[in-house]
């Protein structure tokens, strides 16, 4: 039997490929081959250790190299990274003896093989944290499988290289290479090899949130799997897996009813039960997800019958967890929960028995999984005792692993029940070792590792704000006050990296004290049950207040006064909303902030949407009262004043129609009174395009890009944008478009304006796009509109906030602003705040 590995993102999978010559005929690495597909790992890795010390003594050194880089992708397979470098490494050291003793290179047999170490080697690098060196060893291992023309060997190759450079932020190099890969895959006449291909590109671009290009890659896969079906019945399975990957990216892209079906053509075509289940499992995910309990009641009732038949190994416990965790949220619906509960004896035996399995196969990790989620199914029974146990034991199977992703997610649910406990003091020891365990995951959780199952909004964010609820339940003191306000400012660290897909974000911690005496920073956080604020003044001790509301309530407010903030709305509806926002966010501590002249607002959640310049005190707007800025974060800013002395300004823009986005007449007005005020650099129209604003910028180290054209803001990083005259620019391009590697270093983008973007409608977190340009540009401030207004009204401020800028050159940032949105304030036409409002400072205020 011939089985070939590639190792593409975490797992290596198998794949068949003409071309791979890794497997012997040998009867010991057949056997040991057939026991790992069968998902028993650890009697593989046995078989394999013994395989390759018989190999020694006979002093085959070429199957010993062989038997080791399988034992190696045991070991990985298990989570036993030491392990498997080692036998890695000793692996590759044997080919190289080999070598040398012959007096030759590597012959043409061993260089899959050598391809297939370098391979495991650099994701093992990936793994420990060096995803530098494991991008030089990818290259090596793609150029390793090029000699002997494997194409599916390189491909494997370079898409790891490929992810693991987006992973650090090169999204260009990242882009390229994926690229090389499509043109590589263009070439190749075997079908097989294109399929295959086309697969693990489509598979790749889904990981790094190009889900069209995903879609496109996938269905053309697709295509010539089901021809090959047609003629050859064993491809089904392969065509069953491809509809599963493309259905995951129809699910993640929102076209719920088109993935449903493609999960359901999974089913019926996959030759095998163990695809065939997968891809119900998916199915049932989604149904459960998006609620659709008459649809998933079906598979609920169907699947446990079905679990029952795979035979013993590690695919059939991650089976029976998967389908354990689906049963477990779908009787958390009011619709199911009550028919369901009867079931619970049978889920309990089915996880009991997943646990003993794993146990005797000494699959560790698979072991602890289980045994996780048996603790969670006591737990959702309100059984603590026996929650606690099963959980605890999970939790140190984890430890004993080196499992970060794992140990968070038990370490979460030990907190969860202990807090049920009334144990307090040991519910925030268990979180805090969650965030610890999740600080350590930053490269992993970001790039969405499919061993992981990481969802941010379900299993990320919830431990840091359950942590900040309980520490700031019953009069916090100081030391708990300051935990909570690091843990916000974690969390915004945590969700820009999920925004971005990278761990691209370096914190520095910043002190207001540090950073300006006049002003206060303020940390509004929405839970479950309040909205609590906790408020920073340099020299003081930490404020902290709190309305006692349920979440929704809260957010319900939020969005009427978002929707009152149009002018066709009557404005006694919207002053009444906006002093019931001023009344939980600010009036509370009005004595507290005494003389300061700036606030700063570490915004949470819905609170983004809302321009906190509209709060209304009864007499005054907020705007009248304070300079306001916001920041993602005081660790994230760096904090210099602006020198008016050496501003030069680069503006680029549209005023006319184009990609289907309206004309905005005023920009010429805007960017010639402009440059009226300030040395300016214009391109507009025609002159702005993608080309033009990276050569222009490339030339001048401009301390200010104002662009006056349509974008938008979306809580996903591929719908965040910048258009110009001939496409659109992406929030992760911009660094590299508005940071060229020749800028001075001491000449850095001080300020990026854009005066026409808006949020995208209806994406509750679609401010968080804002925030992604605003790092992602490099610039030290981005100034910007929450929604798009009258183009003429954003021409007299942004020529009046210059203007301030200009003619007092102590004036900070966020006071020039305030100076230009009272202009707009006092003007009878754009008095209210739909006009002035939407202007907000992210970044540095000073």
């Amino acid at each position: 039997m011939a089985i070939s590995w590639l190792v593409v993102w975490g797992t290596p999978i198998t794949a068949s490929s003409a071309s791979d010559k890794l497997a012997s005929s040998e009867p010991a690495l057949e056997h040991g081959s057939t026991l790992f597909a069968a998902g028993q790992l650890s009697a593989a890795a046995d078989v394999w250790q013994q395989a390759a010390q018989d190999y020694a003594a006979q002093g085959n050194q070429s199957d010993q190299a062989r038997a080791l880089h399988y034992l190696a992708l045991a070991y990985f397979n298990l989570g036993r990274w030491e392990l498997a470098q080692a036998a890695n490494t000793e692996s590759q050291t044997q080919l190289e003896e080999l070598e040398a003793a012959s007096g030759t290179d590597t012959t043409r047999t061993d260089m899959p093989l050598l391809g297939a170490i370098l391979n495991l080697h650099g994701q093992l690098q990936l793994v420990l944290g060096q995803p530098e060196q494991g991008i030089e060893t990818w290259k090596q291992a793609a150029a390793t499988y090029a000699s002997v023309e494997d194409t599916t060997g390189q491909l494997g190759a370079q898409l790891n290289q490929a992810k693991a450079l987006q992973t650090l932020g090169y999204y260009q190099q990242s882009q390229q290479l994926l690229e090389q890969s499509l043109a590589l895959l263009q070439t190749q006449a075997d079908p097989v090899v294109r399929a295959t291909g086309l697969k693990l590109l489509g598979m790749a671009s889904q990981a790094m949130g190009d889900l069209e290009r995903s879609q496109s890659l996938l269905t053309e896969s697709l295509a010539i799997t089901q021809k090959l079906v047609a003629t050859q019945p064993v491809f089904a399975d392969q065509a069953s897996a491809t509809l599963i990957g493309l259905g995951n990216t129809l699910a993640v892209r929102g076209e719920t009813e088109a993935a449903l079906s493609h999960y359901q053509q999974a089913a019926d075509m996959a030759g095998q039960p163990l695809t065939r289940i997968d891809a119900q499992l998916n199915q049932l995910q989604l149904l459960v997800k998006t609620e659709q309990w008459s649809l998933a009641q079906p598979l609920i009732a169907a699947l446990p019958a079905q679990l029952r038949t795979l035979p013993p190994g590690r695919d059939m416990v991650y089976a029976q967890v998967n389908f354990a965790a689906n049963w477990i949220r779908a009787t958390q619906s009011s619709q199911l929960g009550q028919q369901l509960s009867q079931q619970r004896t049978e889920i309990a035996q089915m996880l009991a028995a997943a646990v003993k399995t794993a146990h005797g196969l000494s699959d560790t990790r698979a072991e602890a999984f289980a045994l996780g989620q048996l603790g969670n199914l006591y737990e959702m029974a309100r059984q603590w005792q026996e929650a606690q146990t099963l959980t605890q034991q999970a939790m140190d199977l984890a430890v004993g692993l080196d499992a970060p992703d794992l140990k968070t997610t038990w370490q979460w649910q030990l907190g969860r029940i202990l807090k049920q406990q009334g144990q307090t003091e040991g519910a925030i020891a268990a979180y805090g070792d969650a965030i610890d365990s999740l600080q350590s995951l930053r490269q992993e959780l970001v790039a969405l590792n499919p061993d992981l199952q990481f969802s941010f909004l379900e299993t990320v964010e919830p431990v840091y704000r359950e942590l900040v609820s309980l520490l700031l339940d019953s009069n916090p003191n100081q030391a708990q006050l300051q935990q909570a306000r690091q843990l916000i400012e974690s969390l915004q660290l945590a969700e820009l990296d999920n925004f971005f897909r990278h761990a691209c974000l370096q914190a520095k911690p910043q002190l207001i004290d540090t950073i300006d005496a006049t002003a206060a920073v303020l940390y509004p956080i929405i839970l479950p049950e309040r909205l609590a604020v906790i408020v920073s003044r340099p020299g003081q001790p930490l404020f902290y207040y709190e309305t006692r509301l349920p979440q929704a309530d809260i957010e319900a407010t939020m969005a009427q006064l978002q929707l009152y903030l149009n002018p066709h709305f009557f404005e006694e509806d919207r002053l009444q909303l906006s002093q019931q926002l001023y009344d939980w966010l600010i009036r509370p501590a009005v004595d507290f902030l005494g003389d300061t002249q700036t606030l700063v607002f570490v915004l949470d959640g819905t609170l983004r949407n809302l321009p906190m310049a509209a709060l209304h005190d009864g007499k005054q707007y907020l705007i009248e009262r304070y300079g306001i800025a916001l920041s993602p974060g005081l660790q994230l800013l760096e904090p210099k004043s602006l020198n008016i002395e050496r501003l030069d300004v680069l503006t680029g823009g549209l005023s006319v129609a184009q990609q289907g986005f309206s004309a905005l007449p005023a920009v010429d007005t805007e960017v010639n009174q402009i440059a009226a005020t300030l040395p300016t650099t214009q391109l507009l129209n025609q002159t702005f395009t993608t080309d033009r604003l990276k050569d222009t910028l490339g030339d001048v180290p401009f301390s200010v890009v104002h662009l006056a054209t349509h974008g938008q803001f979306s809580s996903k990083a591929e719908d965040t944008f910048l258009v110009t005259w001939d496409g659109r620019i992406n929030v992760q391009d911009l660094n590299a478009l508005l940071q060229p590697s020749r800028r001075d270093l001491q000449q850095p983008l001080e300020l990026l304006v854009l005066s026409a973007c808006q949020t995208a409608t209806g994406d509750k977190r679609a401010a968080l796009g804002l925030a992604g340009i605003a790092l992602r540009s490099g610039a030290r401030s981005t100034l910007a509109t929450l929604w798009q207004v009258n183009d003429e009204s954003t021409a007299t401020l942004m020529v009046e906030f210059y203007q301030q800028l200009t003619d007092n050159p102590d004036m900070t940032r966020a006071a020039a602003l305030r100076a230009a949105q009272l202009k707009l304030l006092k003007h009878p036409q754009y008095e209210q705040p739909f006009y002035w409002a939407p202007f907000v400072l992210v970044g540095n205020w000073l």
